[in-house]
């Protein structure tokens, strides 16, 4: 089994239901369990601006599949939600991302972990440093470290 982070995040149809619901169907996937779920964080866009702010958790998952499995996974839940990937940092329904995938670095097509930009993002880390106060993104450091560098962004947990 391996420790696997997902950041979810949502700013489409009722993003607070869209989140929930994707906790509820990570508890599904194939031999996997989700052992930590973050709370809500409401945070404002990140690139394009003229879109409604975001709701964002993280989920930590004990699964069995390997990384690329798991991401096709993802991104099928992300479909079943009715993602669409129309220009880069465009509001959505659902986005959920591999954050970490236990120690690994992975570079492949389509797959990086960490992901490339979690260490920057306070939505990504304040969720991470809640249900995981210690942890060290591989090759970055300490994430609670990394979310005192993002003290400028605005992220304030909601439920």
């Amino acid at each position: 089994m391996t420790l696997a982070y997902v950041g979810i995040g949502s700013n489409l149809e009722d993003p607070q239901a869209q989140v929930r619901r994707a906790f509820d169907e990570l508890a599904r996937l194939p031999d996997t369990r989700v052992t930590a779920r973050s709370s809500l964080y409401r945070t404002a866009p990140v690139g394009h601006g003229a879109q409604p702010d975001f709701i964002n958790a993280v989920a930590v998952l004990d699964t069995k599949l390997p990384a690329a499995a798991l991401l096709r996974e993802l991104l099928a839940v992300e479909a079943r939600h009715g993602r669409k990937r129309s220009f880069p940092n465009a509001p959505r329904t659902l986005d959920l991302d591999l954050l970490l995938y236990g120690d690994a670095r992975l570079n492949e097509p389509g797959l990086e972990v960490p992901h490339p930009r979690m260490h920057e993002r306070a939505f990504v880390l304040a969720p991470i440093v809640e249900i995981s106060p210690e942890l060290d993104i591989p090759g970055i450091g300490p994430a609670s470290e990394r979310l005192g560098a993002c003290a400028g962004q605005n992220v304030e947990r909601i439920a």
